[in-house]
């Protein structure tokens, strides 16, 4: 167990999402840290209102006059011509003194670091960050706290905190993903809607089949295989705590207040209940109300280990609040049940006959009754009651028994947890020690000190002190008189009195001088602290506009792309058929890119036979533990590593570093190459990874033809490989479709490894089956079944100097391997034009090609 003697109450920050300006006086009426929020730029949530950039002096003075940080969500990945607007709202942000920014995008935080030494960052969890070398990889860019993947244990997060010592931010509710943050690109593929634009398109709540060698697994009433249940770990707050998490992220910037209100006030309490000694947990009544406000169900996601299980039920996408019972008998006017929550007159039902993609009745509670009589208020839990709908509400021929019904609303809760912030009172008040000096013929001289900032301020009378001829002033007038501070944010909690004689002013007077102090002492709370600024970062430094037609002015300055001439080619492979194919060719390198690392050794063997280089690909994600794999890799002695999270980066980089140190004689480090998964979507980005070690880098899927020339422009391009062609890897998840649906297990040490006996695959609505496949982490990735192929835009890759070209497979065989090569080929050299391999491969592969998001 950690050592958490030291840690204090102050030490645990409780962090709320606002969507807007209700949902941020909600957050801190009820008892949140700090608030992070977006504007209606650079924000992973597109769909919420989001504040203006204007508005955040306003929202900084309102969060610090009651002592709570305001952290601004920038986690997106920013592209070539946003980097000038993006710089503006940095600039914004630190003269309005937001305490953080959370940042994806390592270009960006590399921009803000050429503007502010000292500007806080907090590493996004779309940054993918899920060990301690991942934490390590971005100190050299002075990140304040990171914010871990949803993916981490509790005992990956305890070891990340202390092998890494950075300040843990973890997601403790809410919806969950089930695809690693920043590793989506679901909505990208099908929609042009780009997770990492803040624009997902939730295609993992869309329902799918099972298909398991081809062949349509029964399912049942179990459709939606890629939808987790909501993540709740209030009674997990001890853990927490212990594993030296120090920030409670609480999901929800597209969620109403009430929703923020109920989930911060009941977070709250499970804190303030730890630091005071009481170890019980949440009450039933604080689930059902957290229940009542969002859930699809609850889970603890993976704080608890991997329980594929638990993580998925299948039968429903949206939430349903708090389960009631299920229909026992249909009356003419309602229904019987046996009821395991409370219900009262106005509550909303909806009776679920499980297919959640028709039609589903559903209203109000007209009326409960027993025996035919009328029951008056809540009923509790326990008995079997009449429950009568409003006729126009319910089409009770509609209704079947079995069928489960949830309680959707519940007005009364709403109206009490409105009512917390819904109020002219202040939301918070503090505690302020005065000392009051004088004498006769001098100004009373008044010390005001707000004991929570350790902030003072001197008000004197503006008339000397008279003598007293009857009642002076003394410690019970002054207290009366001092005292009366409701409506202000303060409560007076000490006051010293030196008084010299019996002295005496008006209480009008008296009334002013506290009036006075309370506003400056206000006004000190809502100043904002100070960053200090490096020479030429005004926004207003020259900037030069991209080259393309009607591109806006972008930061950086155009590179001098040499058009080239002899290009090179690259596969990526995934089978042995395929690098024995591959080998055959003029392709310049191989990239392996295998289910298990035991196949490794023959592809290595294949290409030194055929005097092909090889590089073997690292896995997408990173967990602590998890360095035996790429030490195994580098004992393979590939000539290259293909690099796809900054976590191995690190590793490899420290590992280059100390061969370098040793000087250790015949030991060559691998190339490095830097995959899509590093999300470089601007030319800082390039330079930031390039600067670091990387000797190739490759740009991010994210990118459409524009973004991706506008990029290029600007960018060292000498030194980029571009994907050409591949499946697109949508999803990328630790939960486990073989797992979950193809073997009784609950994780990797019980299902009975499915996945090396049948291949899955998940058919949409529209019949595509989208491959499922699994990695040595026994992580899935599902890939589009469409090819997507960028031949059409060769071109003009070539001219802004772009050297390298891969070429990627699924499950292609040798013979398709060997055709799809040539045709690439044959574009590069220039002997056939894009559109005719783009056309080529449309008539020859059965599901047709895609352009995918080049052409969004």
């Amino acid at each position: 167990m950690t050592d958490t003697a030291g840690i204090r109450r102050e030490d645990i920050e409780l962090l709320a999402p606002a969507g807007d300006w209700e949902c941020m006086r909600a957050a801190v009426a009820n008892g949140a840290n700090a608030v992070f929020f977006g504007v209606e730029k650079f924000n992973a949530r597109a769909r919420a209102n989001n504040f203006k950039m204007a508005e955040l002096p306003e929202i900084m003075r309102f969060l610090h006059r009651y002592g709570v940080k305001g952290f601004l969500t920038f986690n997106i990945l920013v592209f070539e011509d946003e980097l000038r607007d993006a710089r503006i709202l940095v600039d914004a942000c630190i003269e309005a003194g937001v305490d953080a920014v959370i940042v994806q995008d390592l270009g960006l935080v590399k921009m803000i670091r050429e503007m502010s030494p000292d500007f806080p960052i907090h590493g996004s969890t779309q940054m993918t960050i899920t060990s301690p070398e991942a934490v390590e990889f971005t100190k050299p860019f002075g990140l304040e706290r990171v914010v871990l993947g949803r993916e981490n244990n509790l005992k990956q997060i305890r070891k990340i905190g202390e092998q890494a010592k950075l300040p843990m931010e973890v997601f403790v509710h809410g919806a969950l993903c089930v695809s690693y943050s920043g590793q989506c690109l679901t909505s990208e593929v099908w929609g042009g809607r780009s997770a990492n634009r803040g624009e997902c398109a939730q295609a993992c709540r869309l329902p799918y089949d099972l298909m398991v060698d081809g062949v349509h697994k029964p399912m049942g009433d179990i459709a939606y295989l890629l939808s987790p249940k909501d993540l709740a770990a209030i009674d997990l707050v001890p853990e927490l705590i212990e594993a030296g998490v120090t920030s409670f992220k609480i999901e929800g910037r597209l969620k109403s207040p009430e929703y923020v209100a109920n989930v911060v006030s009941k977070y709250r309490r499970a804190i303030d209940k730890y630091f005071a000694g009481d170890d019980e947990g949440p009450t039933e009544e604080e689930v059902r109300e957290l229940q009542q406000s969002f859930s699809r169900g609850f889970t603890h996601g993976f704080l608890e280990g991997t329980n594929n299980k638990q993580l998925v039920d299948g039968t429903f996408p949206k939430s349903r609040g708090v389960y009631l019972g299920r229909v026992e008998k249909i009356m003419k006017d309602g229904v019987i049940c046996s009821i395991e929550a409370p219900l009262k007159r106005g509550d909303g039902l909806v009776f679920d006959a499980g297919d959640p993609t028709k039609k589903e009745e559903g209203g109000r509670v007209y009326d409960l009754r027993r025996g035919g009589l009328k029951l008056d208020g809540e009923v509790e839990q326990g008995n079997r009651i009449e429950i009568v709908m409003g006729r126009n509400d319910v089409d009770l021929t509609r209704l079947h028994e079995g069928d489960r019904i949830w309680k959707t609303s519940d007005p009364a809760l709403d109206r009490r947890l409105r009512s917390t912030f819904e109020t002219e009172k202040p939301y918070r008040t503090f505690p302020v020690a005065v000392t009051v000096e004088g004498r006769v013929g001098a100004a009373l001289r008044t010390l005001w000190t707000d004991l929570d900032k350790g902030t003072t301020v001197v008000v004197s009378s503006s008339m000397p002190l008279e003598e007293a001829q009857k009642r002076p002033l003394g410690q019970e007038v002054l207290e009366e008189q001092f005292g009366r501070l409701g409506g202000s944010l303060y409560w007076l909690e000490q006051l010293q009195v030196s008084l010299e004689g019996d002295v005496i002013v008006p209480k009008s007077e008296l009334n002013r001088i506290r009036r006075e102090a309370a506003e400056q002492l206000e006004l000190l709370r809502e100043q904002p602290p100070r960053y200090a600024r490096l020479p030429g970062a005004s926004v207003a430094a020259p900037a030069r506009a991209a080259a393309t037609a009607g591109a806006v002015v972008s930061e950086g300055r155009e590179s001098e792309a040499v058009a080239v001439a002899s290009p090179r080619m690259t596969a990526l492979c995934r089978t042995l058929e395929q690098v024995k194919a591959a080998v055959q060719t003029d392709v310049a390198m191989i990239y392996a890119d295998f289910e298990f690392i035991k196949q490794f050794p023959d592809a290595i063997a294949i290409c030194r036979e055929a005097g092909k280089p090889i590089a073997l690909a690292t896995p997408r994600i990173h967990m602590p533990g998890e360095n035996g794999y790429h030490r195994n890799i580098l004992n393979l002695k590939p000539d290259a590593v293909l690099v796809r999270n900054t976590g191995a980066l690190y590793y490899y980089l420290k590992e280059r570093a100390a061969r370098q140190l040793d000087g250790r004689p015949g030991e060559k480090h691998p190339t490095l190459i830097g995959d899509f998964s590093l999300n470089v979507s601007n030319h800082k980005t390039v330079e930031l990874f390039r600067d670091v070690g990387l000797d190739w880098v490759t740009p991010s899927y994210d990118l459409n033809i524009q973004q991706m020339v506008d990029m290029l422009r600007l960018a060292d391009t000498s030194r980029l490989e571009l994907v050409l062609h591949q499946h697109m890897p949508m999803f990328h998840t630790e939960h486990c479709v073989y797992c979950t649906f193809m073997s009784e297990g609950t994780n990797f040490t019980n299902c009975g490894r499915p996945c090396e006996e049948s291949r899955a695959s998940l058919q949409d609505r529209i019949g595509m089956n989208h491959p499922v496949r699994v990695d040595e982490g026994c992580r899935n990735t599902v890939y589009n079944a469409i090819e997507q192929s960028g031949a059409e835009y060769v071109t003009n890759f070539l001219e802004l100097g772009v050297p390298s070209y891969r070429i990627e497979f699924l499950e292609e065989t040798g013979e398709k391997v060997h055709e799809v090569l040539q045709l690439y080929r044959d574009a590069l050299e220039g002997r056939v034009t894009g559109t005719e391999v783009w056309k080529k491969l449309k008539a020859t592969n059965q599901l047709g090609v895609t352009r995918g998001q080049l052409v969004k």
